[in-house]
């Protein structure tokens, strides 16, 4: 028998994913693999107290659900529970325990892992010691260990060790930004205070998930997580198959190829379609103590690019608190909400550009191919030149205006918009005030509403039917009375882009509100936009 075990915790660390709504076919293949894998510990989902939206059977693992599962024999299943979950409740910890979990000799759980924060630990105690006066396996994690002092790990390893109901003790690194020394350095620290077993969670941001399992394995860890593929929330974890491979040659213990089966038939086509695992990203918010669900987040948002992504990242570096994540935190990133403040604005610009051409510049690739004629264009013809954010391409003496609507965009760029010499156009009032002090220039408010269906230019205001930058500067070129539009750098997004689909739209739509307003492409577009040339004369 192996000196360790393997505990597989897919459906619960996979389920940030999927809203751990796992389709059946996938959960019988899973299970099957675990079985005929031996894999010692098998942790089927969380348990929770019903919650807001929609969560699938794993986010509960409800003892009425699992009697419709098939459980093969062999693994023991497990559980775990947030300790916020228990201490937040509307009721004693005893009360918590008893409505979410029945005997463990009534159920086919036999595990109960309870994740806490390392300010949670002195509460703690009460929930292990109501698990264990249940009959069930008690392990207790200890969630973002990476960073912590080696007196703070020693302490919380000394209280979990007067419990004396704690059957291992787990550290994890869930900001995916430990390295081999770090493993090292966190078991000695434990040690010091905790002679019982130990189990480590990886998470591979920083490409190091398995390495940091193996050394902990060699410095006597005995409990070893992972998930297959890595499946897990952010970048993922240590991979089952890829720790089955590495074990496999000292060890019969378990049998792999019923994992590579199941990696292949099902789990490589999911991690396709969804994303996880490690990326440049990742390991951007790893080095910055950003928790990975920001990334997550960001990532699976297609109305952000990578420059916008890593302004969100930089942005959040400098908060306090975000190796936790909070919504409302995320909010302030990227969030285009405007409930934070009322809706401000003012008429500098209305008619400002009466009887002129707009030349409204954004920053897709064919600006920088034709740039020379773009400069010629506006030397010779004198557009009013309006740029859709901060386009680095084109030198400020050929802008006039420069106009940002996204929070996300804006952070991003936040270094240029400290030097710019030009006035920016912006809806204050989706900025907080710190963000507005990364302006060095003036700028004039313009406000803006997002409204489902709706395109509406006031004096002080308009309302688009899409958070689209390109929205608010064609609003904009209507407030403005501009005589005519022209784009260039209007490239497009790919075919089946969630934006290529928002522009067709929100053209068609401004079509129809301003049908006399005149917009023509001058560089290649995929839009249905009158194409003309940036090459064509003057006449």
């Amino acid at each position: 028998m192996p000196s360790f075990s393997i505990l597989d915790c897919t459906l619960r660390d996979g389920g940030y994913y999927n809203n751990w709504d796992f389709t059946p076919d996938v959960v019988t293949a899973y299970l099957d693999a675990m079985a005929q894998a031996k894999i010692d510990y098998v942790e089927l989902g969380l348990r929770n107290f019903p919650k807001s939206g929609f969560d699938g059977p794993f986010a509960y693992t409800t003892e009425a659900f699992l009697k419709r599962l098939n459980l093969p024999v062999g693994p023991t299943y497990g559980v775990m529970v947030d300790a916020k979950t228990i201490l937040e409740a509307d009721m004693s910890v005893e009360q918590a325990v008893d409505a979410l979990f029945v005997d463990a000799d009534l159920s086919p759980i036999k595990l109960v892992r309870v994740a806490a924060h390392f300010h949670e630990v002195e509460k703690s105690g009460p929930i292990v010691r109501a698990l264990k006066a249940k009959g069930y396996i008690v392990g207790y994690n200890l969630m973002q260990a990476g960073g912590k002092s080696d007196a703070l790990i020693a302490e919380k390893a000394k209280l979990a060790s007067e419990w004396q109901c704690i059957d291992s003790l787990y550290f994890a690194d869930s900001l995916g930004n430990m390295d081999a020394d770090e493993v090292t350095r966190i078991v000695k620290a434990i040690r010091m205070q905790w002679q019982g077993d130990i189990g480590i969670h990886t998470h591979n941001n920083m490409g190091k998930a398995l390495d940091n399992t193996i050394t902990a394995k060699t410095l006597g860890v005995t409990w070893l997580d992972v998930t297959v593929t890595g499946m897990g929330r952010g970048a993922g974890n240590a991979q089952t198959e890829s720790l089955l491979a590495v074990v496999n040659s000292e060890t019969s213990a378990y049998q792999p190829n019923a994992v590579y089966e199941l990696v292949i038939r099902y789990f490589e086509k999911m991690q396709k379609d969804s994303g996880w695992g490690s990326s440049l990203l990742y390991f951007l918010g790893a080095q910055n103590d950003v928790h990975p669900t920001y990334i997550q987040n960001l990532i699976s948002n297609k109305h952000y690019g990578t420059e916008e992504i890593v302004g969100a990242i930089n942005y959040l570096s400098q908060l306090e608190g975000t190796t936790s994540y909070n919504g409302d935190v995320m909010d302030s990133a990227i969030s285009f909400d405007t409930s934070s403040k009322e809706i401000s604005g003012t008429d500098l610009l209305l008619g400002k550009f009466k009887g002129r051409e707009l030349l409204i510049i954004s920053n897709g690739p064919s600006l920088e191919r034709y740039l020379s004629e773009i400069k010629s264009y506006i030397e010779e013809r004198k557009p009013i030149v309006l740029a859709i954010n901060a386009v680095s391409t084109l030198a400020s003496e050929f802008v006039n205006y420069y106009c940002v609507s996204h929070n996300s965009k804006f952070l991003s760029e936040h270094d240029v918009y400290k030097s710019l010499d030009r006035p920016l156009i912006m809806p204050a009032h989706r900025f907080t005030d710190e963000e507005l002090k990364n302006v060095s220039n003036e700028f004039v408010d313009y406000g803006l509403n997002v409204e489902s269906d709706e395109f509406m230019v006031s004096d002080k205001s308009c309302s688009v039917p899409y958070d689209l930058t390109a929205a608010y500067a064609l609003a904009i070129a209507v407030h403005s009375q501009a005589e005519s539009v022209s784009l260039v750098g209007v490239d497009g997004y790919e075919r089946g882009d969630i934006r290529q689909t928002e522009m067709f739209d929100l053209l068609s739509k401004f079509k129809v509100f301003a049908p006399d307003l005149t917009i023509k492409a001058l560089t290649p577009t995929s839009y249905p936009i009158k194409q003309e040339s940036i090459y064509a004369p003057n006449l």
